[in-house]
């Protein structure tokens, strides 16, 4: 299995944001961005011109996190500012079915995000739609919230179900992913670990990641 590290520029020094991105670039696996509206969670973050802006530093994959109340709307603009992956919640879009299809039809990879208190079933239907399968451990909407593992077993029903049939759907986990949780989620099944405020609050981002690593791959 290959595990990969997302960091989370939420998290990040909104006053220099290219020189944080320099700060992960040669360690990170994907950057990861939340899109917030203040409509679906109360805080507002940053757009696409921000997107674009860093799409001209970096090769990293965007793993763009949609918690917005008219995900489909901003589709085409993403794409044009260079996302790679959007990821959209179950509980905004109860049946992704059409989502999924425009965001593959605009050039796109497709996800679907689930939040700590949604049951697994909401997104069962629809997992086979998904390249990642996104399990909340933090309620969304600020960096730097604890993990809740009450959702450990979430990621380990996400994990045999994409294993039973035959998936290469990732599952990520994002929320408090620091190096005393990123090993019961990495033995509950994600492959994918997003992590915001124990990377770019570090004084040494390429280390954190290093570590965090470490303790992934079993090294630490």
């Amino acid at each position: 299995m290959r595990y990969q590290i997302a960091p989370s520029l939420l998290a990040a020094d909104f006053t220099r944001l290219g020189e944080e991105l320099t700060r992960i670039a040669d360690e990170a696996d994907l950057l990861h961005l939340d899109l917030m509206d203040g409509h679906f969670v109360p805080t507002i973050s940053f757009g696409p011109p921000v997107i674009a802006a860093l799409r001209s530093r970096t090769a990293l994959p965007f793993d763009c996190h949609l918690m917005v109340t008219n995900p489909a709307d901003h589709l085409d603009t993403l794409r044009d500012a260079g996302a790679d992956l959007v990821s959209v919640h179950i509980e905004t879009v109860p049946d992704p079915t059409t989502f999924a299809a425009s965001a593959r039809a605009a050039g796109l990879r497709f996800g679907l995000v689930l939040a700590p208190g949604t049951p697994w079933y909401a997104v069962e239907p629809f997992v086979e739609l998904s390249d990642l399968l996104v399990v909340m451990s933090a309620e969304p909407g600020a960096p730097g919230r604890s993990f809740v593992p009450e959702v450990l077993p979430k990621i380990e029903l996400a994990r045999k179900w994409v294993d039973s049939h035959g998936l290469a759907t990732d599952i990520e986990v994002d929320g408090g992913i620091t190096e005393a949780t990123a090993g019961a989620a990495r033995d509950a099944g994600a492959n994918v670990f997003v992590a915001g405020a124990s990377v770019f609050r570090s004084s040494d981002p390429q280390a954190a990641i290093r570590r965090l690593r470490d303790v992934i791959e079993g090294r630490g």
